[in-house]
């Protein structure tokens, strides 16, 4: 339920005509804000590095961007049901005297935690850095995977 301003008037009490509008504007920004905040920050939002997650009879694959990032500055661990990547970007300074029309790349650690969806065996895994796309492949546990079962006959 909103409260309306309502102001005196000529003739008696009336709702002044952009007050609503100027709210909803008000409130346009602060949701705008909240969201290109959550962007602009690479360890504030969670949402890098974009994944991709699938898997098959053998394996579960993990796709992650990570443009600028070299592969030494990552982390990659598994922990109970987890996958965790963390890094740093870095970018070289620009100067002090430089002046920004925009500046969107953002430098910084990063951390992206993603559940798996079944169980891995942690000693296995690997990862390929390779132009700026983290693989890692992570062998999924031998009691998860489908086994085949002969029948005999007596």
């Amino acid at each position: 339920m909103a409260i309306l301003r309502w102001r005196p008037g000529a003739f008696g009490w009336h709702r002044e005509p952009f007050a609503e509008l100027e709210s909803l504007h008000r409130e346009m920004n602060r949701l705008m804000d909240s969201v290109s905040g959550a962007w602009r920050g690479l360890s504030g939002a969670g949402v890098f590095p974009a994944l991709n997650v699938s898997e098959d009879g053998d394996n579960v694959y993990v796709r992650a961007e990570l443009p600028g990032v070299n592969a030494k500055d990552i982390e990659i661990s598994v922990h109970d049901n987890n996958l965790l990547i963390k890094g740093e970007r870095k970018i070289a300074a620009e100067g002090g005297r430089v002046s920004y029309h925009r500046r969107e790349r953002e430098a910084g650690t990063f951390q992206r935690i993603t559940s798996l969806p079944t169980r891995v065996d942690a000693g296995k895994v690997t990862a390929v850095c390779k132009n700026g796309v983290l693989s890692v492949t992570l062998p999924k546990a031998a009691e998860v995977k489908p086994r085949q079962i002969s029948v005999t006959t007596d």
